[in-house]
């Protein structure tokens, strides 16, 4: 349509700032969607809790129903490795946009200020307000983003609903299309494992050194499962994917609902699935930094690791609960001679599966695409639905996309040759306008 923004132009123009976080520098991808959407009268605010770290809010005002938010990082992770593009360039190249966040998750924030854009266009009447946040940060945990606006101006995200990454990817399987919307995600604790001992010169060996306890810590934490934990969207997904298989992936998937036959059902799956699954029903831990010593022949007095610890959502509502839940399993497999000293953390979040947004997003799905099935999913890291869900939002993941067979999207998330392509995001807008429509328009 004429009057439709040009949302691939718009991913590439986000995709040239290099928002690589650290150091972040948001600033300028947030100053361009401002200005994007002044050209059509949409007044916005950005917020700058740190120079450079700048997320841009803007709102369009509608009836007294609860407001929706639309919701998208604009920070990326470094862009590692060999890259057949450059990875700022935002290129068209073999019907793809590639770039760093062209999946993860600029397409959704130009997805998101086009809906803006177009229901300013066309004056159509909201029954809600429909708000768009561009936020800082988001890779780092949010605390110069979605965590500081959350705590310090909660009022310029007032909402009732939130959509955000990440789910909406159409898959096709052998029997169908599945559509997985996250509704929930694990809990991070990140922690430090310090372990101490005697001290004293190389040449003389001690079994008690702090690396020797150190080292025995972590090949038990590296080697030992932790808690296998099935929660309800974890298993309405497996649920779906297994019907949607044939019958030997069927059988291998049904497997992973239960504690007993999961281990060896995750060993069947193929090698890029094993470790998705898994995080998706068991608590881990994995060691990601060893500091100790500074000389070669000095034994040193300490030694640490630091740990990404992910916990699933416990069966007490409480996040609480599974948090101490998570830290007994660590203290057991370690032991007492190492201390455990959390630095960083945010707590699991498990939405309703079912409710009006749900329902649009099935209702216009099963339009355009009749027989996909629609699915509630588990993330298993985190995203900014953390943060919202402190203030009483329902948060979906619902960044839409339609992919091809064995296209490649999922395994781009923070990889070389990250890409989206053209068709399937165009395709993605449409349903993501469409799902706002039915959901904020008033009825006629």
């Amino acid at each position: 349509m004429a009057d439709e923004p040009d949302v691939i132009e718009i991913l590439r123009d986000l995709i040239r700032f290099d928002t690589t976080n650290p150091p972040g520098n948001e600033k300028p991808a947030a100053d361009y969607l401002a200005r994007l959407l002044a050209k059509d009268g949409i007044s916005s605010e950005l917020v700058e809790p740190a120079p450079g770290r700048a997320s841009v809010i803007a709102r369009l005002k509608g009836g007294s129903e609860p407001p929706l938010l639309l919701s998208a990082h604009l920070d990326v992770v470094a862009a590692a490795g060999k890259w057949e593009r450059p990875p700022f360039s935002g290129d068209l190249h073999r019907g793809y946009v590639w770039g760093r966040g062209a999946v993860d998750m600029k397409h959704m924030a130009a997805m998101s200020a086009a809906v803006l854009v177009g229901l300013k266009r066309s004056g159509a009447p909201l029954r809600r307000d429909v708000i768009f946040a561009g936020v800082a940060d988001e890779e780092a945990g949010g605390a110069f983003g979605a965590g500081w606006i959350v705590e310090n101006r909660p009022d310029l995200l007032k909402a009732g609903y939130c959509m955000t990454e990440v789910g909406g990817m159409a898959t096709p399987m052998p029997k169908g299309i599945v559509v997985p919307v996250q509704v929930a995600e694990r809990g991070f604790l990140w922690f430090r494992l310090k372990a101490k001992g005697p001290g004293g010169h190389g040449s003389t060996p001690r079994s008690a050194s702090a690396v020797a306890t150190l080292a025995a810590a972590v090949d038990r934490l590296s080697s030992k499962p932790l808690r296998y934990h099935l929660t309800p969207s974890a298993r309405a997904f497996i649920k779906t994917v297994a019907a949607a298989n044939g019958p030997a992936a069927s059988a291998v998937l049904v497997g992973l609902l239960s504690s007993k036959t999961a281990p060896l059902a995750l060993k069947m799956l193929p090698a890029e699935r094993q470790n998705v699954f898994r995080a998706m029903l068991y608590d881990t831990a994995v060691v990601t930094v060893l500091s100790a010593g500074s000389k070669v022949n000095v034994v040193p007095e300490e030694a640490v690791a630091e740990v990404d610890g992910r916990y699933l959502p416990g069966v007490s509502p409480d996040p609480g609960v599974s948090r101490e839940e998570f830290l007994s399993q660590i203290r057991s497999v370690v032991g007492p001679s190492v201390e455990i000293l959390p630095f960083t953390e945010g707590p699991p979040t498990e939405m309703p599966g079912t409710g009006p947004l749900m329902d649009s997003i099935v209702r216009v799905l099963g339009r355009r695409l009749p027989g996909a099935k629609v699915t509630p999913y588990l993330m298993p890291g985190m995203t900014d639905a953390k943060h919202y869900a402190k203030l009483g939002m329902t948060v979906y993941g619902f960044a839409p996309v339609s992919l091809k067979p064995d296209e490649p999207f999922a395994a781009l998330y923070h990889a070389p040759d990250e890409r989206i392509s053209v068709e399937g995001m165009r395709t993605g807008y449409s349903w993501l306008k469409e799902v706002v429509e039915d959901f904020c328009l008033e009825k006629a």
